[in-house]
C-alpha cells in the first residue's frame, strides 16, 4: 500500500466509459495526490472503470439516460464537493478530460496550493490540447505532453475549479457564486477532448448514440449542442482549422489571463459571476518542460 499524501488535496470527477481520458486522469491526479484523495462518480456502474480506479473512491450511481442528465450531474458535484470541502483544504473538480497544471517551472501543484488561502476559488486559464494532424503523427501511448505540444487559448475552459470556499458551482462547472476572481500566473487547465482524432471520434460516437437514445432537444437536455449529432460537424475539418490558428511565438499567455480579471462581472442577476470568453484563434507550442506532465 503506497503511503498517503501529505497534502489534503482532493480531485473529484464524473465519467460513464471514457476510458481513455480516465487513464490518463488516474495517472495524473493517483499519483500526485494519492488515490485515497480521488473521487469518481461512476455514471453505470462500470465495471472496468471500477477495475482501472481502484484505491479511490468509487461512488457507482444507475446509469439510464435521462433528460437534464448534465443538470443532475453538476447538483451531484456540488453538493460532493461541499462535502469533501469540509475535510480538504481544496477540492479540484471538473470533467475526465481537464487537468488543472502547474507551469514546471513553479514547482509542484500540490506544494502550490497549499500555500493558497482557504475560502476562496481559484480560476485556471483555459488550454486546449490540439493534435496536429498535419505534423504529429505519433500515437499517444505514454504520456500526452510530448506526442502533442501544441494548444490554443480556451477561456470557455477557464474554469473556477478549484473550491475551498462554500459556494454553488453552475451547471458545466463554467461559473461560481464567488465575488472574486483569483487566476494565478502559471496555472492552467488542460483540455483533452481534442488531443487525439482517433480518440475524438470514438467519443464523439458515443455521446451522439446517448443523446439519440434519449430523444431530448438541446434544451432538454442541458449539456452542450457537441452532444448531438447535427452539431458535430465534420470531424476532420475540425482539426484541421484549429491547426491553421495563428502560431504566437514563445509562451507569454499573460495578456489572456490578465483579460478573465478584467472582464470579471456578475452573470446578471443570477447570482453567478463570469468574465468574457472571446474565441482565440491562435495557438501555442508548449515550452519543453511541460513534456511528460501528463
Amino acid at each position: 500500500m503506497s503511503k498517503p499524501s501529505k497534502y489534503k488535496i482532493a480531485a473529484v470527477t464524473m465519467l460513464r466509459d471514457d476510458l481513455f481520458f480516465l487513464k490518463i486522469w488516474l495517472e495524473y491526479y493517483g499519483e500526485m495526490l494519492g488515490r485515497e484523495n480521488c473521487y469518481i462518480v461512476n455514471h453505470g456502474h462500470t465495471p472496468e472503470v471500477a477495475e482501472m480506479a481502484k484505491g479511490c473512491n468509487i461512488i457507482g450511481i444507475p446509469g439510464d439516460h435521462h433528460k437534464n442528465f448534465d443538470m443532475k450531474r453538476w447538483r451531484l458535484l456540488n453538493n460532493i464537493v461541499q462535502g469533501l470541502n469540509a475535510y480538504h483544504d481544496h477540492v479540484i473538480v471538473g470533467d475526465v478530460d481537464e487537468l488543472v497544471v502547474l507551469d514546471p517551472e513553479l514547482g509542484s501543484l500540490p506544494a502550490f496550493l497549499s500555500k493558497q488561502k482557504q475560502r476562496q476559488v481559484i480560476t485556471p486559464l483555459g488550454l486546449e490540447v490540439i493534435h496536429r494532424l498535419d505534423i504529429e503523427e505519433k500515437p499517444i501511448e505514454n504520456k500526452v505532453l510530448g506526442p502533442r505540444r501544441h494548444v490554443r487559448i480556451a477561456p470557455h475552459y477557464s474554469k473556477p475549479c478549484i473550491i475551498s470556499a462554500g459556494v454553488k458551482i453552475a451547471r458545466g462547472g463554467h461559473f461560481t457564486q464567488y465575488e472574486k476572481i483569483n487566476a494565478p500566473e502559471g496555472l492552467y487547465l488542460f483540455h483533452l477532448k481534442f488531443c487525439d482524432f482517433a480518440e475524438y471520434t470514438r467519443a464523439m460516437d458515443r455521446r451522439n448514440a446517448i443523446t439519440e437514445e434519449i430523444g431530448a432537444t438541446k434544451k432538454e437536455a442541458a449539456i452542450g449542442g457537441h452532444w448531438f449529432a447535427d452539431a458535430r460537424g465534420e470531424d476532420r475539418e475540425v482539426f484541421e482549422t484549429m491547426g491553421k490558428f495563428e502560431m504566437k511565438e514563445g509562451f507569454d499567455v499573460s495578456r489572456y489571463r490578465q483579460a478573465m480579471i478584467d472582464s470579471f462581472e456578475p452573470r446578471g442577476d443570477t447570482g453567478f459571476y463570469h468574465f468574457e470568453r472571446p474565441d482565440y484563434e491562435v495557438q501555442f507550442m508548449l515550452p519543453e518542460r511541460f513534456a511528460g506532465v501528463f
